[in-house]
């Protein structure tokens, strides 16, 4: 397993592996996705913090039902299972027995090692907890610190602030897309909607194929929309860096597709006072969009507006929505539209994804593009 230099952080998706457990040899981790994740690297039960954490975990054990949430601690130490200094606690509360740090390094939990006598390895250790999404994705790191007797405490407000798994009930029919929370943190979110209200947008239009070529076009009654191109290098990066380490891996996981490019970086703004809105439509009709994948609608402002929800009229009439930073991910070719806006301003980055073998149907395309409809702007995720 590679060597992590740094810990996970906010969105990024946790390393899958395999481990001995105290009654598995082969406890796959990836299996417990669909519940919240505790997962604790404590180093040893015999540091003085790590005792009192498990301890505070074992009192909070009723929290850990594996049906909402569960816990689980990885240990480097050999003597914690010889010495039977901790134990699981079935349902919800196990171990991983991580003696050859192999996980611990690629959670970046473990810096270096030296050998030890009796088997082991020892260190320069991290120890820390991490929250995880249903996707076994982070939505929180909390490294161990001076107040012990606290750690416990935090962890739990963190779960209490999540919304709950829910009760298994049968599912309608839905459109094949995903939800992903976390992809941008509020802070970016915030940016990028100042970037946007200093420079004010410009009316968007949609493509259409004229005489064999592709043209913007713009018509009210079909798309009401302003636009705003993201001309800041960094805050592309940032925006890329993200959609690259948070969002690519679970649309690999769900679809088999491996994004590797970026067309365009804006920011949207459906505005309520003039009924912002998108008609049902497809994004890849024309030789100018033929190329595009899969679309990407990342909300930046959830909650501060009403109306503007993804609906998908082939699937039925469910209306899809995001949290802030959130992102609803579907195929270009799926009919999709924005719902009217029908109070406040619904703001968006919407950036489509495609890969190599796209792009060379975008340059082959090119040529049919008048004025370059398409924005120019594209990158690698």
């Amino acid at each position: 397993m590679p060597t992590r230099n740094t810990l996970l952080t906010f969105g990024e998706p946790a390393p899958w592996f395999i481990c001995r457990s105290p009654i598995r040899p082969d406890f796959h981790f990836d299996s417990v996705a669909g519940r919240y994740v505790v997962l604790t690297f404590f180093q040893s039960a015999a540091r003085a913090d790590s005792r009192r954490i498990l301890d505070d975990v074992m009192q909070a054990r009723d929290r850990f039902d594996d049906a909402n949430a569960c816990f689980f601690g990885v240990s480097i130490d050999p003597d914690d299972e010889q010495l039977e200094r901790v134990s699981e606690h079935i349902p919800g509360i196990r171990l991983f027995w991580d003696f050859d740090a192999n996980v611990s390094r690629e959670y970046g939990a473990f810096l270096s090692e030296q050998p030890v006598a009796g088997g082991g390895v020892a260190g320069s250790y991290r120890p820390h907890t991490l929250v995880l999404d249903s996707l076994l994705r982070v939505v929180t790191v909390l490294p161990f610190d001076s107040n012990a007797e606290t750690h416990v405490a935090r962890v739990l407000q963190v779960l209490d602030a999540l919304p709950p798994i829910g009760q298994a009930n049968l599912a309608a029919v839905q459109a094949p897309i995903l939800v992903v929370p976390r992809v941008f943190e509020p802070e970016l979110c915030r940016m990028l909607i100042r970037y946007y209200d200093e420079r004010g947008g410009e009316e968007s239009g949609f493509m259409q194929e004229r005489n064999g070529m592709t043209v913007a076009v713009h018509d009210y009654g079909h798309k009401r929309r302003r636009d705003q191109e993201i001309d800041d290098e960094r805050l592309q990066r940032s925006c890329m860096v993200r959609i690259h380490d948070r969002l690519a891996p679970v649309m690999h996981r769900a679809f088999q597709f491996r994004a590797t490019r970026i067309e365009r970086y804006i920011v949207a703004c459906y505005e309520g006072t003039v009924g912002g809105h998108f008609r049902a439509h497809r994004d890849n009709t024309t030789k100018g969009t033929a190329h595009r994948r899969f679309a990407v609608s990342l909300h930046l402002n959830t909650g501060e507006y009403e109306g503007g929800y993804v609906r998908f009229p082939e699937f039925g009439p469910q209306l899809y929505i995001a949290p802030v930073g959130g992102a609803v991910v579907f195929s270009c070719s799926l009919l999709h539209e924005a719902t009217p806006v029908t109070r406040g301003r619904r703001y968006m980055f919407l950036p489509f994804l495609y890969d190599e073998e796209a792009a060379k149907i975008r340059e082959a395309n090119r040529k049919f593009l008048v004025d370059d409809a398409t924005s120019p702007q594209t990158s690698r995720p």
